[in-house]
């Protein structure tokens, strides 16, 4: 969970830490007062783009450091060492994000320094941010099918991946056999092309590095006079007659010589040396033996030399089309091998691709109904759950349906496959469409939730969505930046109620300009607009409680903080908010009464 935040320099926020509470955290404040930028941080902590119209004028930069508590097995903890960061003394994490005044920023995790991509996989692990964006993409379709995935869990899961990996290999075939037969011409001409190259390298027959082999040959038939006096020169210097000279002692006779006087020495260090000499005379004669042979084989060959630089004309025809060198016209010939053998435009070789494609078809079409029964079973599940929380959210007469259907389209498609005899879509995610509706009242028509759903309205139905979804989301902490928009009355009180449900589980923090929500919090974050300074507002943020709470709540409600009247209506709320807690079996510190479950100690400190 995210245990501490300090923000710098961002926005009308000039220096402020948040310490977190495990369960729900709320932050309130006058409109103004810069509670977005407690979001905005943490959009920044988790990788997002930078902006530095965010960085507070006449700062050089805007800091946001967050302090992260982690357990070793933690996919979080799996990050940061893949990142090779390291944890702190206390086992928590340390992520830090630097935005300059010119918009370039840094990202830091553990004390080393990342890329941004990496807080981003991070936030993937412990973060959801929910906001008035989201909601928006909760109006798409894609983004609805991976709400009932998520609900769904395994039994949806498991087919789609076998169906995943199976639609992979039908939609090459297609692509194989589409291509085949559109550029057979095309492809007939290539593979002209590459035959003719193929032939000709078979013809000349290149081994490796013969190339190389055949220059160091002709270089020894070229220069084979200048080689013999060479070889002649030292081997007479190894034997003797050296200069012409028959009487001039060669090598070997003065390494004769100092063996015999070594050996003949009085002296045991002398004599000592003797074997080493003898080593070395004996190098001498294996140098001797192997120049004499170099010099019997050192013929001069005109014919040879010829042959040598034939054969070097043909090669370098070979590596004026092909490649550089040898070793590389023979890759490319392989190559050619192989793009030759995925070519064959051939009758029998279509058929068999067409084979294959239909063989695919079949088994896609019976994966794709795997997932859309599992869909669909789970579609009623979460209808139902979700009306449920609609009833407590003050929508009792509305009803949501999720719709599961087909993606029908025509043979056009060149993802079409024939399931259950129509034709539909075969998409990376299966071939359903899901949709949510909403039934606004007895009676009403089911619309998309689009049409059907007020801003205060789609904002309780996706809370709804989060409270039926917490078991099945891993993210440790989430994150809504007035979720309770357009929303007042008894829903309010209904809505901080299932926030205090969800920090059950997870971490919440929610930005709420809402008493009803704020009379929940386990912790009272207040983002206070401070007095100006040079013409720039300066924002704090501090922790309330009791006579302060009371206080902020009593403004909440109608800017009557410093009224008798107000502040018995901000304790009014706090003792319906704890009593509600009571009732549901938790404390004001966010615990169940006794002791929480393994699970949910697990997932609070994930």
């Amino acid at each position: 969970m995210l245990a501490e935040m300090r923000i710098q320099g961002l926005g009308v926020i000039d220096d402020a830490t948040l310490e977190l509470h495990p369960g729900l955290t709320v932050v309130t404040g006058e409109t103004g007062a810069g509670k977005t930028m407690v979001v905005t941080g943490l959009h920044l902590l988790g990788g997002g783009r930078a902006d530095a119209s965010r960085v507070r004028s006449g700062s050089p930069r805007a800091v946001v450091e967050g302090r992260f508590e982690t357990t070793p097995e933690s996919p979080a903890a799996k990050v940061a060492r893949d990142a090779g960061a390291d944890p702190d003394e206390d086992g928590s994490l340390i992520a830090v994000r630097n935005v300059n005044a010119d918009g370039r920023s840094r990202a830091h995790l553990g004390g080393r320094s990342v890329p941004n991509a990496v807080l981003s996989e991070l936030a993937e692990q412990v973060l959801a941010v929910h906001g008035q964006n989201d909601q928006l993409r909760l109006l798409r379709g894609g983004e609805q099918r991976a709400v009932l995935d998520r609900f769904a869990g395994d039994p949806v899961l498991r087919p789609l991946a076998d169906y995943q990996r199976t639609r992979a290999e039908w939609a090459e075939a297609v692509r194989e056999i589409t291509e085949r037969t559109e550029r057979s011409r095309e492809l007939a001409r290539e593979a002209d092309l590459l035959r003719h190259g193929l032939s000709e390298i078979d013809a000349v027959a290149p081994e490796p590095g013969e190339d190389t082999a055949l220059v160091d040959e002709a270089r020894r038939l070229a220069d084979v006079d200048q080689l013999r006096e060479i070889a002649t020169g030292a081997q007479h210097a190894l034997s003797g007659a050296v200069d012409g000279d028959p009487d001039a002692p060669g090598a070997m006779g003065l390494i004769g010589d100092a063996r015999r006087r070594l050996g003949g020495a009085e002296d045991p260090v002398l004599r000592e040396m003797e074997p080493r000499v003898a080593e070395a005379a004996a190098v001498l004669a294996d140098v001797g033996t192997e120049l004499g042979g170099y010099l019997d084989r050192l013929d001069a060959d005109p014919a040879r030399l010829e042959q040598v630089l034939a054969r070097q004309a043909e090669l370098k025809q070979l590596t004026k089309k092909y490649a550089a060198d040898i070793d590389g016209v023979l890759e490319w010939a392989e190559d050619a091998r192989q793009r030759l053998s995925g070519m064959d435009t051939s009758d029998e070789a279509l058929a068999a691709l067409a084979a294959r494609r239909d063989e695919l078809a079949v088994e896609v079409a019976e994966h794709a109904q795997l997932v859309s029964a599992a869909r669909a079973e789970a579609a009623v599940r979460l209808a139902g759950a979700v009306t449920g929380e609609l009833v407590g959210l003050a929508m009792s007469q509305a009803r949501l349906e999720v719709v599961v259907r087909p993606r029908e389209t025509d043979d056009s498609d060149a993802s079409a496959l024939t399931v259950d005899g129509r034709t539909v879509h075969a998409g990376p995610d299966g071939v359903d469409e899901v949709e949510l509706q909403l039934v606004a009242h007895s009676g009403a028509p089911a619309l998309p939730i689009h049409k059907g759903a007020s801003g205060g309205e789609l904002s309780r139905v996706m809370l709804g969505l989060e409270v039926v979804l917490a078991d099945a989301d891993t993210v440790p902490t989430l994150v809504f930046d007035e979720v309770d928009a357009g929303v007042g009355g008894r829903a309010a009180v209904e809505i901080g109620r299932r926030l205090a449900r969800l920090a059950r589980t997870h971490q919440v923090i929610v930005v709420t300009h809402l008493p009803q929500v704020a009379a929940y919090a386990d912790r009272h974050l207040v983002v206070d607009k401070g007095a100006s300074d040079g013409g720039l507002t300066r924002s704090d943020v501090r922790t309330v409680a009791d006579e302060e709470r009371v206080a902020e709540l009593a403004r909440m409600l109608a800017g009557l903080d410093s009224t008798e009247t107000g502040r018995a209506h901000a304790e009014e709320l706090l003792a319906t908010a704890s009593s509600h807690k009571s009732r549901d079996g938790w404390t004001e510190n966010g615990e169940r009464s006794g002791r929480r479950t393994k699970k949910t100690t697990a997932r609070s400190r994930s």
